[in-house]
Protein backbone atom coordinates (compact mmCIF):
# COMPACT_ATOMS: atom_id res chain seq x y z
CA UNK A 1 0.00 0.00 0.00
CA UNK A 2 1.46 3.09 -0.77
CA UNK A 3 2.19 5.84 1.78
CA UNK A 4 0.16 8.88 2.41
CA UNK A 5 1.57 12.44 2.66
CA UNK A 6 -0.27 12.59 5.82
CA UNK A 7 1.64 9.47 7.44
CA UNK A 8 5.04 10.55 5.93
CA UNK A 9 4.56 14.06 7.20
CA UNK A 10 3.67 12.50 10.74
CA UNK A 11 6.71 10.42 10.27
CA UNK A 12 9.08 13.90 9.84
CA UNK A 13 7.57 15.39 12.50
CA UNK A 14 8.29 12.61 14.83
CA UNK A 15 11.55 12.06 14.06
CA UNK A 16 12.18 16.17 14.57
CA UNK A 17 10.10 16.67 17.53
CA UNK A 18 14.15 16.45 19.71
CA UNK A 19 14.31 20.13 18.29
CA UNK A 20 11.45 23.06 18.20
CA UNK A 21 12.69 25.09 15.86
CA UNK A 22 12.98 21.93 12.76
CA UNK A 23 9.49 20.83 14.10
CA UNK A 24 7.92 24.09 13.16
CA UNK A 25 9.54 24.66 9.83
CA UNK A 26 8.53 20.74 8.84
CA UNK A 27 4.65 21.29 10.28
CA UNK A 28 4.49 24.28 8.19
CA UNK A 29 5.66 22.51 5.10
CA UNK A 30 3.19 19.51 5.99
CA UNK A 31 0.57 22.30 6.31
CA UNK A 32 1.06 23.41 2.94
CA UNK A 33 1.46 20.22 1.19
CA UNK A 34 -1.51 18.42 2.23
CA UNK A 35 -4.74 18.82 1.22
CA UNK A 36 -7.51 20.16 3.57
CA UNK A 37 -9.16 17.20 4.78
CA UNK A 38 -5.48 15.80 5.74
CA UNK A 39 -4.91 19.09 7.65
CA UNK A 40 -7.77 18.58 9.43
CA UNK A 41 -6.42 15.07 10.68
CA UNK A 42 -3.55 16.41 11.35
CA UNK A 43 -4.29 19.05 13.81
CA UNK A 44 -6.02 16.41 15.65
CA UNK A 45 -2.74 14.12 15.53
CA UNK A 46 -0.98 17.50 16.60
CA UNK A 47 -2.81 18.21 19.82
CA UNK A 48 -2.76 14.26 20.90
CA UNK A 49 1.28 14.50 20.11
CA UNK A 50 2.45 17.20 21.93
CA UNK A 51 0.54 17.15 25.41
CA UNK A 52 3.50 16.07 26.95
CA UNK A 53 5.90 18.12 24.85
CA UNK A 54 5.65 21.61 26.52
CA UNK A 55 8.08 23.10 24.21
CA UNK A 56 6.03 21.53 20.94
CA UNK A 57 3.32 23.25 22.38
CA UNK A 58 3.65 26.41 20.57
CA UNK A 59 3.34 24.98 17.35
CA UNK A 60 -0.29 24.18 18.26
CA UNK A 61 -0.68 28.56 16.98
CA UNK A 62 0.17 27.28 13.28
CA UNK A 63 -3.22 25.04 13.43
CA UNK A 64 -5.24 27.40 14.63
CA UNK A 65 -4.64 30.05 11.60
Amino acid sequence: MARTMLEYSKTVLKKVSFDAKLFYKELKKALVRLLPDEVEELKVWLETFVVDKPELQKSLIYIKE
